[in-house]
């Protein structure tokens, strides 16, 4: 059926709909090129419409809707059991496509007025202007001095020169223990930061980031887990690249291989980042930093062919498309893992760790028993400080068998 005519039919339903009614083609378009089947789109417009209906009745317009009027119109349609599934989803597209086509105004973010709302946006703002760190980063942090500043001050007014260093240990002493040994170190250091911003500020008379005690990091209590080269083959030939799926999971996995690419370096790729000219990839890394890496001949040839044959046209400008719709770039990089994640099962390879970085710690191994030293693979890996490559010397056992002193008492 033509793309117009079924446009119409869906749309001639609901002339007389309300103030929304004249954005409903517009938006019907969006959701085709998005991937959506006709069905689907036809329900998210008969949702929509629905809102306007509702909208007209109560003599609202369409610089009324938002998402408060969007949760008016749920609870309305979950009292008399009309809320199918899907329907608020289809509500926030709705809004951020008008958003996007200016038709409403950009979102305004809520403004709270608590002294500790306050105190998080500033430090917020200091950790992304001064420090550099991304929203993931502050994420981790904010809620580890959210919960802080309510632990020791609870109702009462804020004054942070009445924190201690008894107070602060105290404090980790009790939450580290419920939390694993990684969101254990993020919590101390967030406080750190935070103790050293209020310094700054000149709000507290002492640096009071020595008093967060350190939770050991113990790098080198295990062997880095890493997979065997005939392994990594098998799971490469192990993807179905006669579908589309496979061909896109099979470009991924070889970036991991040959790259040790992280996932969120390989979720965050555009189609601009692949330098077909000079065989050269760009890969945007920790701390905002850009860099070039050589791009081998069978990692180009999967890439141009999922390009060619399997990348669903969209939009995004995303090297890697999800193959459902909306038809858009990876959420985050769990995606990524959960490919590696499946290649591994569908390969019948059972190891302890099943992440993306198991092809990073994969490669770094493969070089040093290929005779690489530390400086080089630290140079591959794009590793900022030479520590944190030594993790690897663990893994030539034979190597460390070599060096390794006799035990007191045992035999010689």
């Amino acid at each position: 059926m033509n793309k117009q005519l079924f446009f119409n039919q869906v749309l001639s339903q609901h002339l007389d709909a309300g103030p929304l009614v004249a954005h409903l083609d517009a938006f019907a378009k969006v959701l085709s090129g998005q991937g959506y089947a006709k069905s689907t789109t036809k329900r998210k417009i008969q949702a929509v419409s629905k809102l306007s209906q509702w909208l007209q009745k109560r003599h609202l317009v369409i610089e009324d809707l938002n998402e408060s009027c969007i949760n008016k119109f749920i609870r309305y349609r979950k009292k008399r059991n009309r809320l199918r599934r899907g329907d608020q989803l289809t509500f926030k597209q709705f809004i951020y496509f008008l958003r996007d086509k200016s038709v409403l105004s950009a979102l305004t973010p809520e403004i709270k007025d608590s002294e500790i709302q306050r105190i998080e946006n500033s430090f917020a703002r200091y950790l992304q202007q001064e420090r550099g760190l991304s929203q993931s980063a502050l994420n981790n942090y904010l809620p580890a001095v959210r919960r802080l500043l309510t632990d020791r001050f609870s109702d009462r007014k804020i004054i942070f020169n009445e924190l201690r260093p008894r107070n602060i240990s105290s404090f980790i002493i009790r939450y580290a223990h419920t939390r694993d040994h990684r969101c254990a170190q993020i919590m101390t250091s967030a406080l750190r930061n935070f103790f050293r911003f209020l310094y700054m500020r000149g709000e507290i008379d002492t640096d009071l980031a020595a008093a967060v005690p350190t939770v050991p990091k113990w790098r080198f209590s295990k062997i880095p887990k890493f997979l065997q080269p005939e392994q990594v083959k098998h799971i490469l030939q192990g993807c179905d690249k006669s579908t589309a799926m496979g061909q896109r999971n099979y470009a991924i996995l070889l970036l991991l291989a040959r790259l040790g690419l992280r996932a969120g370096e390989i979720t965050h790729m555009e189609l601009d980042d692949i330098l077909w000219e000079t065989g050269e990839l760009i890969v945007r890394g920790k701390s905002s930093r850009e860099e070039r890496l050589p791009l081998p001949h069978d990692v180009g040839q999967a890439i141009a062919t999922y390009l060619r044959d399997s990348r669903p046209h969209c939009s995004s400008r995303r090297l890697f498309i999800k193959m459902h719709a909306p038809l858009q770039g990876f959420s985050n990089s769990v995606a990524v893992c959960n490919i590696v994640s499946r290649a591994l099962a569908h390969a019948g390879i059972n190891i302890e760790f099943k992440g993306a970085h198991l092809f990073r710690h994969t490669l770094a191994a493969n070089m040093l028993r290929g005779g690489a030293t530390f400086s080089e693979i630290g140079e591959i890996l794009r590793h900022q400080l030479p520590s944190t490559t030594e993790i690897y010397a663990k893994v030539d056992i034979k190597a460390l068998h070599a060096i390794a002193l006799p035990w007191p008492g045992g035999d010689v």
